[in-house]
C-alpha cells in the first residue's frame, strides 16, 4: 500500500518537475531573443544545472525501486529454472 502511494506520488513530482522546466525553457528562450542575452546564457546555465538534478534524481528513484524488487523475490528470475 505504502510502495503504491510512494509511486503516485513520484510520479506527480517528476510530472511537476518536467512541466517547471519546461515552462522556464520557454521563458529563458523569450529572454535570450528579447535582449537581454547575458541574462539568458546566465539562467540558461542555471536551467542545466537543474536538469542535470533532475535526471539524477530521476535515477536515484529508479535504482532504489529496482533493488527492493530483486531482495523482495519479485520478478520472474527467481520463478524460472
Amino acid at each position: 500500500m505504502l510502495s503504491k502511494i510512494k509511486k503516485i506520488f513520484f510520479v506527480g513530482m517528476f510530472g511537476a518537475l518536467y512541466i517547471s522546466f519546461v515552462a522556464q525553457f520557454i521563458y529563458v528562450l523569450t529572454m535570450l531573443f528579447s535582449g537581454s542575452i547575458d541574462t539568458g546564457f546566465m539562467a540558461l546555465g542555471m536551467l542545466s544545472i537543474q536538469w542535470l538534478a533532475l535526471i539524477a534524481a530521476r535515477y536515484l528513484s529508479k535504482k532504489s525501486a529496482g533493488g527492493r524488487e530483486i531482495y523482495q523475490g519479485g520478478g520472474y528470475h527467481h520463478n524460472r529454472r
